[in-house]
């Protein structure tokens, strides 16, 4: 079963030697409507710690070189807020993770910093990034411009990876990289200021989703797909209690990479169908392939047990997607062309196996998808 929430996984994470080499991120988008003009616009907000016993009374950036060569590890705390589409940007704030200016409570995660806060229920905070300090320091990777949030998040659906990131493996720092989603359906609602046009988010049309990924380093290939705005092609009804998540690449457990594996989830009106390559007993399986058009990008994967097959095609314009900017913990800006999308759309299909042959359950219609996929660069 993995619709079970586990506040022990969604908490502070860094901890043994992630603690000097490791970072820990609790991520949400959604979806607001612009006051002015009732426009949708996808948002996103996300906290993220790196390197917490590292820290000064400043933050220290891995992407601003030393005089005397080289770089050091990263440490702070990150908060990114930003949204897609045709005004799209992303803006970075930055706190030292040494003296008492971050405030971490560990189990359940909270994270207080100024006027920034985020626990399971609530997220706050506001960034301020100059024209001119976008320009100057490239080390902020970050646009300019002006956001402020207040929002309440209530956690409908979980996907819980199983025993893959159960207490015994996060003990032992097994895998490079974790990942749970506590909230892959999660209602939002609140109010966004953005370079001064306020959004309002509705519950009911937020399509919300919050996660959280943790580690020493980050996976290449990076694959996510999600949504729970879904509507039936055969019926041709709105499915409101549905959702599925999809993620990963390329996972090393204890230094040894696993190629091509995917985690999925699809949770279809109370039903699970779940595709995990952890899970060995269940046949999983996955093929999947990314590809970028002049236009696109664009998502194949098919998923299957030995009960159920899944294939999922995403597609979202480039236009209204962001080179979403991160460096590991090491320093390294792995990632130069990290796609990332909150409005990708497409069609599923799910399958049930009776014997040999595959019935089909249902033809989905998905939009306001949220979408990644980028490879390393070197």
């Amino acid at each position: 079963m993995f619709n079970k929430k586990d506040v022990a996984r969604n908490s502070f994470m860094l901890t043994g030697k992630f603690s000097r080499q490791g970072y820990d991120w609790w991520w949400h988008s959604f979806t607001a409507i612009k006051d002015s003009t009732q426009e949708e616009v996808p948002f996103f907000v996300e906290y993220f710690l790196c390197n917490p016993a590292l820290g000064k009374n400043e933050p220290i950036f891995g992407q601003k070189p030393l005089e005397s060569g080289g770089h050091e590890k990263p440490s702070y705390l990150m908060v990114k807020a930003g949204c897609w589409g045709k005004n799209k940007k992303q803006l970075h704030r930055f706190f030292p993770l040494g003296g008492n200016q971050v405030k971490i409570q560990k189990k359940p995660y909270s994270i207080t910093a100024d006027d920034c806060f985020a626990n399971d229920e609530t997220l706050r905070g506001s960034i301020c990034v100059s024209q001119e300090d976008a320009e100057l320091h490239h080390e902020y990777m970050s646009d300019s411009g002006q956001i402020e949030w207040n929002l309440h998040l209530d956690k409908k659906i979980a996907f819980n990876v199983g025993y893959g990131a159960s207490a015994f493996f996060r003990a032992i720092k097994a895998f490079e990289m974790y990942w749970h989603a506590e909230g892959m359906k999660t209602l939002v609602s609140g109010q966004i200021i953005l370079d001064g046009e306020s959004y309002s988010v509705k519950p009911e049309f937020s399509y919300g989703y919050s996660d959280k990924n943790w580690g020493c380093n980050f996976t290449s290939p990076w694959v996510w797909l999600s949504s729970c705005c879904l509507k039936s092609k055969i019926s041709g009804r709105k499915l409101e209690n549905s959702v599925f998540d999809i993620g990963g690449g390329r996972p090393k457990v204890f230094g040894i990479a696993l190629n091509k594996k995917l985690l999925g989830a699809f949770w279809y009106e109370g039903e699970e169908y779940e595709f995990n390559f952890s899970k060995f007993w269940t046949g999983s399986r996955t093929k999947f392939s990314s590809e970028e058009t002049e236009t696109e990008i664009l998502w194949h994967v098919e998923q299957q047990t030995h009960k159920a097959i899944l294939k999922t095609e995403i597609h979202c314009k480039k236009e209204d997607m962001l080179w979403v900017q991160y460096e590991d913990p090491l320093g390294n800006k792995r990632f130069s062309r990290l796609w990332n999308g909150g409005n990708g759309s497409g069609t599923i299909w799910l399958y049930k196996k009776q014997g040999k042959d595959s019935v089909l359950v249902d033809e989905i219609e998905v939009t306001h998808a949220g979408c990644e996929y980028g490879e390393f660069s070197e």
